[in-house]
């Protein structure tokens, strides 16, 4: 049995039903959980911080490539 750290709700996890790396959420709380262990089952929460920084990661990523493409339509084409 393992225990959300979040809430410490009882999770009723089968060692040979997850995977390391594997996302669940709490059915108590509904905290994201990551499996980081399989052999006994152990859990940590997903901080919502993480999920922030990736969605700015690629927010900036867009605007790189918006930023790319203007500047192409601005610079002269070649001509022959």
């Amino acid at each position: 049995m393992t225990k959300c750290p979040e809430c410490d709700a009882e999770i009723d996890l089968d060692e040979d039903e997850v995977e390391e790396g594997e996302i669940l959420a709490c059915p108590e709380c509904d905290a994201e959980l990551e499996v980081t262990q399989t052999h006994p089952v152990h859990v940590i929460v997903l901080s919502e911080d993480d999920d922030e920084d990736d969605e700015e990661e690629e927010s900036e990523e867009d605007d790189d490539d918006e930023e790319e493409d203007e500047a192409d339509d601005d610079s002269p084409e070649d001509e022959e």
